[in-house]
């Protein structure tokens, strides 16, 4: 299978390496010293155990160049998707499908949904329609993604934790093409189940993701820190009930339930979330796909959403202030 990774970052990267090295014709999607490295070097993959890896893929910095593709996996982050998506044309073949391996509640969220809001448009997730009107809906593979992975340095991935990544039609179908998508990430290591309920999986993610990310990028804790400081627990599980209330309101199931989801978190133990992540190195963070995007399905589903806005006000200043100083902010050790 013709494999094109646009975005060679943590998880974009350890699905192109685990892919090359079960032997898929990989070409990522990279820039600056990372896509440098790549090309001079391969991409090398650091397991959980400590194991390394490298493999060679052809990689560029041009989405035109690569050609088109069976299958393209949208690893970039949620903000970045408007970004890239004017030139996925140039991958597109007859069956070309589309992987969206984003954080948070998703473009498609409406389209293929059926009842009272079918095709609407998020303007949180797809600012004036652009992915929208360069990505057809039909082409769509959903997933949510587990693992936890960062770039350890340019052309190095290292894998942190996490094995699992769900995969569905939007519409939760059973088809032939869903099936051998699954097969090709099993065959490449991954726990790839056919999901049954996407969006209800989707929401059991995003559901810690909406109060641990921006709780760690504004207090600079662990996950393992705001689960043990009672006062952020109690404002994490506030953040979720406000969540679950909007998702339920929209026909969602939570099958779990909310202290055994910070239960799961807290047992990830130090590590630190995406959204700090990129506060410290000065980046963009998925503050509209993970927070933004619950807070308009609320105003459609009519729920009230106090907490999650204040939270939502407060990361977005902290990201527009180091945007505007062109900076990064993380704790140094004295």
């Amino acid at each position: 299978m013709k494999i094109c990774v646009i975005g060679a970052g943590g998880i974009g990267g350890l699905l192109a390496a685990r892919l090359a090295q079960s032997g898929q014709d990989v070409i990522v999607i990279a820039r600056g010293a990372h896509l440098r490295a790549i090309q001079a070097n391969g991409l090398t993959l650091i397991e959980e155990d400590g194991r390394e890896r490298a493999s060679r893929v052809a990689a560029t910095d041009k989405i035109s160049e690569a050609g088109p593709q069976d299958l393209v996996i949208l690893g970039v982050k949620a903000h970045q998707v408007v970004d890239v998506v004017r030139d996925l044309p140039a991958l597109y073949g007859e069956d070309t499908l589309v992987l969206t391996a984003q954080n948070g509640i998703p473009w498609w969220y409406f389209f293929k949904n059926g009842g009272p809001h079918e095709g609407r448009r998020l303007e949180s997730v797809d600012p004036g329609g652009a992915i929208a009107d360069h990505l057809p809906v039909n082409r769509v593979i959903g997933s949510v993604v587990y693992p936890a992975a960062e770039i350890a340095r340019p052309g190095v991935i290292k894998h942190v934790e996490g094995n699992r990544l769900s995969i569905a039609e939007i519409d939760n179908a059973k088809t032939e093409r869903i099936a051998r998508v699954s097969d090709v990430l099993q065959k490449a290591g991954f726990k790839a189940p056919v999901a049954s309920d996407i969006r209800s999986e989707i929401w059991t993610k995003l559901w810690g993701n909406l109060s641990f990310n921006p709780l760690s990028a504004l207090t600079h804790a662990t996950l393992e820190d705001i689960c043990r400081y009672q006062p952020t627990r109690d404002t994490a599980a506030r953040l979720m009930l406000e969540a679950q209330a909007v998702g339920e309101a929209l026909g969602i199931r939570f099958r779990i339930p909310l202290e055994k989801r910070i239960a799961g978190a807290e047992a990830v133990g130090p590590h630190k979330t995406s959204m700090l992540q990129d506060i410290e190195a000065g980046r963009g963070i998925e503050a509209d796909a993970l927070i933004g995007s619950v807070i308009e399905l609320g105003r459609v589903a009519g729920v009230a959403t106090p907490q999650l806005e204040t939270v939502y006000a407060c990361v977005r200043l902290l990201a527009e202030t180091i945007a505007k100083a062109n900076g990064k902010l993380r704790i140094e050790t004295i």
